[in-house]
């Protein structure tokens, strides 16, 4: 038998590399996520000291695993190949229910727990019971509003944005804004009538859409989607694609996007002209496009500046606030993005900071560049929003004084 006790590597051989703890557990995040989110809301309500009845405790347990088991296989009907809108509503309505629960669980199970504690209220199962009733209140009460908050028309979020390159013909330029409409599974159809209402309400010069507009394909959403034919601007309505379209046939949204009259700045741009002075408006597709595998499309900042003269200001339209980096380092005046709907469902900014530069608002980018990241106009998935309300914005743009 061969001693392997102090085995090396042959001469020139590399050693093999581990993987870091941080990265198997990033593997296994899919999997370990659904427990943690039906886990530890189970754990805080039922077995941590409250005593609850027998038939309570069973009962409220079966409802949890039902929960865990539930959600993955309506969100994998729901979204998976079958595309199954009720499984999909399903699936979604568990995953931000079980989000609210598990952040209200961990808060109040720590925080209101020593808070009790520390006065002196009751004694441990009566600290339990009122952790427990207060979790139940507090998420009951943010998934009503969340709901409603992502359902309403969302409200108009006007600002001025100053750009030292914009000359005086141009100030007073008004730019409608809206991206991530999500068309989906909860048929829309009505609120994106009344979102349109709205836009047209604002006189823009120039609408602009920053892509994410559906989950599904352009034949399956276009009654919802329908309503941006009817949208107006005094001058043009531009559009992106966003990373969703190239989950769902994204070739489809761009073509249905011109036959309803808006212009797909796919990789190029167009020129506004007012009083005598003039913008480049730019539009890339979604950084995730040249992976879809797609033919022709990817972000090509370049080919979308092709022609351009560099001494005018340029608006780029890019859906992903990351690709700020390109277009501070080619000079570009102002980018409109969106993506990352505020957080949605807080504290899920947490995680969008991750990945994202920008959360939401007006942020500077180097010494010229400024970035605008819009919350979003509609939702994706879980039909909720909590503390990241819904957008349209209009921004009005200033020349130097």
């Amino acid at each position: 038998m061969t001693d392997t006790s102090d085995t090396r590597p042959a001469d020139g051989a590399a050693p093999e590399a581990r993987p870091s703890p941080v990265l198997r557990l990033v593997r296994y995040l899919p999997l370990i996520a659904p427990v943690l989110l039906w886990a530890v809301p189970c754990g805080v309500l039922l077995y941590s000291g409250q005593h609850w009845p027998l038939p309570v405790t069973l009962v409220g347990t079966l409802l949890f695993a039902l929960g865990l088991i539930g959600m993955p296989i309506a969100m994998m009907r729901g979204h998976g190949r079958r595309q199954q809108d009720r499984a999909a509503i399903i699936g979604d309505s568990l995953l931000g229910g079980s989000w609210v629960l598990f952040t209200w669980s961990v808060l109040l199970g720590v925080l209101l727990r020593a808070a009790l504690t520390v006065a002196g209220v009751g004694d441990g199962e009566g600290r339990a019971r009122i952790v427990t009733w207060a979790v139940l209140g507090v998420a009951a009460a943010l998934l009503a509003w969340g709901y409603y908050e992502a359902r309403r028309v969302p409200r108009v979020r006007e600002l001025d944005v100053r750009l030292p390159r914009l000359g005086a013909g141009l100030d007073g330029t008004r730019v409608a804004l809206i991206t991530d409409t999500h068309y989906g599974p909860l048929d829309r159809a009505r609120w994106s009538e009344r979102v349109c209402e709205v836009v047209n309400t604002l006189e823009a010069d120039l609408v602009c859409h920053t892509g994410d507009i559906a989950d599904g394909t352009a034949e399956r959403r276009r009654a919802q989607a329908a309503p941006l034919g009817t949208v107006k601007a005094t001058r043009a309505r531009v559009y992106v694609t966003g990373n969703h379209e190239y989950y769902s046939e994204a070739q489809g949204w761009v073509d249905l996007m011109d036959e309803l009259g808006w212009e797909p700045l796919r990789n190029r741009h167009l020129l506004l002209e007012r009083g005598g002075d003039t913008l480049v408006v730019a539009g890339v597709d979604d950084v995730t496009a040249e992976s879809s595998g797609l033919a022709g499309h990817r972000a090509h900042l370049a080919g979308a500046l092709d022609g351009a003269d560099p001494d005018l200001p340029v608006l780029l339209l890019a859906h992903q606030p990351k690709f700020i980096d390109r277009a501070a380092a080619a000079g570009v005046d102002l980018q409109l993005s969106g993506h990352t709907h505020g957080g949605q469902i807080w504290p899920f900014h947490h995680l969008v900071r991750i990945d994202q530069p920008a959360l939401a608002g007006l942020t500077r980018h180097g010494s010229r560049t400024l970035l605008y990241t819009s919350r979003g106009t509609g939702f994706w998935g879980p039909p909720f929003r909590v503390f990241a309300p819904s957008e349209i914005t209009l921004l009005v743009l200033r020349s130097a004084p």
